[in-house]
């Protein structure tokens, strides 16, 4: 039964990140990306990991999936410009950023199985972790890390807002 349900929700992740990416309208997209999220954190309740499960349905589901909503409802989808030309400067930089960005992603899957083997629980047959080891890691040995994401986070925003305004006119 357990393993019926595990594919049952595999599937319906998967249908629904499709859905994000081939629905013409971005709210229909911003809403198959939140019932992807919830899938996913079911798939995680299977897994006993509780902790993940609630994480994926607060900050997933819940934060990026509103932030993506906000900025789909910001964004004039009706009078779009033309961001890049179509010169050969502009398609040398979309493909070095687009190298530079997949190469990043190699090196972090790259690096994961690193991670893993150097984790504190690893070795010791404890494979589950409280979320005080979770807090002294984040806050310690990650610390960088996550403040790198938080200003990442709030680059994404700015630049949101700098691309919604349209003719340079500012919204209320």
């Amino acid at each position: 039964m357990g393993v019926i349900l595990f594919y049952l929700l595999a599937a319906l992740v998967i249908l629904f990140a499709l859905g994000v990416a081939f629905f013409p309208n971005p709210i229909f997209s911003a809403l198959s990306l939140v019932l992807s999220m919830v899938f996913l954190a079911f798939i995680f309740l299977m897994l006993n990991a509780y902790f993940i499960a609630a994480v994926q349905l607060l900050v997933y589901a819940g934060a990026i999936a509103v932030l993506f909503t906000l900025i789909v409802m910001l964004v004039d989808f009706e009078d779009h410009e033309v961001v890049f030309a179509k010169g050969s400067l502009s398609t040398i930089l979309k493909i070095t950023v687009t190298g530079w960005i997949a190469g990043v992603l190699a090196k972090v899957i790259l690096m994961s199985s690193e991670m893993i083997t150097t984790s504190p629980a690893y070795g010791r047959g404890n494979t589950s972790f409280d979320t005080m080891t979770i807090a002294e890691l984040l806050f310690t040995k990650y610390l960088f890390i996550f403040e790198v994401l938080g200003v990442l986070l709030l680059a994404v925003a700015v630049g949101v807002v700098a691309i919604s305004r349209i003719n340079g006119e500012k919204h209320v």
